[in-house]
């Protein structure tokens, strides 16, 4: 049973802790501006003149002069809804669905969309006609569709740091030995640890978001609330992990190691710079067992396509899922000393 004036006194204890180092609260702070109007500005230029076309189908069926153009990139997509979801977006030039007869997709609101269209048109002009198609959509910048991963990848190390580091300093210093003997459970302990880091990860997540959206004007098309319970589930999913690691561990040096071995991977396997779509398939079942992943795939297709948390719900419920996971083996190995 778990005593409630335990926890909140815990609870509280590591929070105001936290918040009287001030060096790692300004750094928790700040770094996470630095990296958002840091890559902004980095990207803020004019994308490069290079055309993006999907193809729906296969490859060889495309227009053979069309196919034979140069500075058009081909992107190869499984079916045209999935094509015409990134066309919405900007994110590719045109969609061309092969087949007969051959059928392709612009957006009307897309400068380079109009100048491929024309291409296209004028390299086969003895073929017959294409059928064409109009989506409609706002463009979504690369900061729009880069602000989830990097808010997730702060959480992260937010989480995993935070939480590991002073679980094993603790332990080394002999606080924990002194708290054994006292009526403090390890449920109790490890329960006041999540809650404390939880809600600093969620208050510096409220004021990295808000005030970076504030000058750059993130595109968000799904609710606030939907976001917010993303970031939520996934933060609590990333210091089970970090308290996971801690539970035995007696040594800083080795507990900063097993947070790297976890930490890295996660950052660059699970689409903080990058999509890993048309990635092979070993790599991309990888980067679907890190709870990272789900949360930036949940977070992203609520801000830039306006998922719902339904649609979103396979992420959430295997976060959930694994937070259950390291909590119960987190808390049957936890020791004291």
């Amino acid at each position: 049973m778990i005593s409630f004036r335990r926890f909140y006194a815990v609870a509280v204890a590591r929070g105001k802790e936290f918040v009287r180092d001030r060096g790692a609260l300004g750094w928790n702070m700040a770094f996470p501006f630095f990296v958002v109007f840091g890559m902004a500005f980095a990207f803020s230029g004019d994308a490069q003149d290079v055309f993006k076309v999907g193809v729906a189908g296969p490859a060889a069926f495309l227009p053979t002069g069309f196919a034979a153009t140069k500075y058009v990139k081909f992107v190869p997509f499984a079916d045209a809804e999935a094509g015409r979801q990134r066309l919405r977006h900007h994110q590719i030039d045109m969609l061309v669905l092969t087949g007969r007869p051959l059928r392709y997709w612009i957006n009307d609101q897309s400068p380079k969309g109009y100048l491929i269209e024309r291409v296209m048109l004028g390299t086969d002009a003895g073929a017959p006609p294409p059928v064409r198609g109009v989506v409609t959509g706002r463009p979504i910048r690369y900061v729009d569709w880069l602000v989830s991963g990097l808010l997730a990848m702060n959480m992260m190390f937010s989480a995993l740091f935070g939480v590991g580091y002073a679980i094993v300093r603790y332990r080394k210093n002999g606080v924990l030995k002194r708290l054994k003997a006292t009526p403090l459970t390890a449920l109790e302990f490890l329960a006041a640890q999540v809650a404390s880091r939880l809600v600093l990860i969620m208050v510096v997540f409220a004021i990295v978001y808000h005030g970076a959206d504030f000058f750059l004007h993130f595109e968000r098309l799904g609710s606030l609330f939907a976001l917010y319970t993303v970031f939520l589930i996934g933060a609590v999913c990333l210091i089970s992990l970090g308290l996971l690691v801690a539970a035995r561990t007696d040594s800083e040096e080795l507990a900063g190691g097993m947070l790297n071995l976890l930490s890295w991977p996660m950052m660059f396997l699970s689409g903080v710079w990058f999509s890993l779509e048309g990635a092979p398939r070993p790599l991309r079942l990888l980067a679907d067992c890190m709870p990272l992943t789900h949360v930036i795939d949940a977070a992203r297709a609520v801000m830039t396509e306006g998922a719902t948390l339904s649609q979103v719900s396979d992420h959430l419920y295997f976060l959930v899922g694994m937070t259950v996971g390291f909590l119960f083996v987190g808390a049957r190995t936890f020791r004291w000393e």
